[in-house]
């Protein structure tokens, strides 16, 4: 039975639409690079410092080699970012 739901669960995450997935955009170098550029043309203030520092966890964690760990840091500095338009 279990096997069953799991199935479901799948199928349905595999078949939603590109567009009610998560809209942030990929974890690479490029846009790494806008983000941070982007950063540093925001007023100062505790937004832009949380989103420094995150930025910080971001290239520590790269320069370990965990993309992994990385990415989430990208992906909170990235809403970060949304939730101060």
């Amino acid at each position: 039975m279990k096997i069953l739901i799991m199935a479901a669960v799948f199928s349905a995450l595999a078949f939603t639409p590109a567009s009610a997935k998560s809209k942030a955009t990929a974890c690479s170098g490029e846009n790494m690079a806008k983000t941070n550029a982007g950063l540093q043309t925001m007023p100062y203030g505790p937004g832009r410092m949380a989103m420094e520092k995150e930025m910080g966890k971001v290239n520590t964690e790269m320069s370990k080699g965990n993309m992994r760990a990385a990415c989430a840091s990208y992906t909170k500095v990235q809403k970060m970012s949304s939730a101060k338009r």
